[in-house]
């Protein structure tokens, strides 16, 4: 999903709440004054004490007098709601956000609720859901691995090289390939990854390759006259896409034509891709031909080799 279509997404629902802080306010204004007529007949003459306080100032009169009615009013209407029995602030506006009002701002700064709702949307859009919740670099479990001080090591050296890719994203992107046996903690540090940079800000995809294959094919099928909005673009336009399981895809011309333009066209955009699977690299080069096989390992590709027993099973 591109940045600006999170921030549409995000900025409607602030606004969303906004609106429907307000509703609530009023209804609440509705009953007070259909319990009181004293607190009605002061709106009525607060609203004509607002428009006059603005006439005296525009005219360069005296608005002080004005000003002191205006809250010995708004004093008086506090003391009737009290003595109807609700609080004084019964019928003020409840934002949700008390530092922005649901406004999505701070001065000129994004309001910290805002940029929490882009990550939920960014969240959304990488497919992943509860498993970008869940699963962290806090909580890999190097243990798993103790069995054999060879495999500890080495599985440490890639948590460790993950975690400097998060670190040092903002200033170099390169392709990351995981590869290893069913179970070893690919799908876990792809999406630790993906948890990290989203949480950052990035626009990231992550989907299994199936997945991202046939959108290709459904905007391929998809008439010329469709409204329906393109499904591969977010692919080809994300700061990271994470490809999950590649080489599980069945294999046709349309799907290698498919996976070659994808990972060329990111790579001559120098839009960084990651990608698991759990082929080995003489399998991945009987799979795929040379052009593919070249993106995938080379164009600048770190190649985090994943070892251990299948923790899906042991557990």
């Amino acid at each position: 999903m591109a940045d600006y279509t999170v921030y549409q997404k995000a900025k409607a629902e602030i606004e969303a709440r906004r609106n429907a802080a307000i509703a609530e306010a009023e209804m609440r204004n509705e009953l007070v004054r259909s319990e009181s007529e004293e607190i009605s007949e002061i709106d009525a003459e607060l609203t004509k004490t607002a428009m006059l306080i603005f006439k005296t100032a525009v005219e360069g009169g005296d608005i002080e007098a004005v000003r002191e009615r205006n809250r010995a009013l708004q004093t008086r209407r506090r003391q009737l709601l009290v003595e109807l029995g609700h609080p004084e602030d019964f019928t003020e506006v409840k934002y949700s956000c008390k530092a922005c009002s649901d406004s999505g701002a701070v001065g000129t700064r994004i309001c910290n609720c805002l940029r929490e709702i882009m990550i939920k949307e960014r969240i959304a859009a990488s497919a992943m859901g509860r498993l970008i919740e869940t699963q962290s670099f806090d909580n890999f479990d190097l243990s798993c691995y103790a069995y054999d001080p060879k495999v500890y090591e080495k599985m440490k050296t890639v948590l460790a090289i993950a975690k400097n890719y998060v670190r040092d994203f903002d200033k170099k992107r390169d392709n990351l390939l995981l590869i290893g046996p069913t179970g070893t903690g690919k799908t876990h540090i792809s999406t630790a990854i993906a948890r990290e940079l989203i949480h950052k800000g990035y626009d990231v995809i992550y989907d299994s390759t199936q997945n991202i294959i046939s959108d290709f094919e459904a905007d391929r099928f998809r008439s010329g006259y469709s409204r329906e909005e393109s499904r591969s673009d977010k692919y080809l336009e994300c700061t990271l896409l994470i490809i999950d399981d590649l080489g599980t895809e069945f294999s046709n011309q349309f799907t290698l034509a498919t996976i070659y333009n994808l990972l060329n066209s990111r790579q001559n955009k120098g839009l960084p891709t990651v990608i698991s699977t759990n082929l080995k690299p003489e399998e991945l080069a009987r799979k795929y031909e040379d052009r593919i096989y070249s993106r995938i390992i080379g164009g600048g590709s770190k190649i985090l080799p994943f070892e251990g027993k299948d923790h899906r099973v042991s557990k």
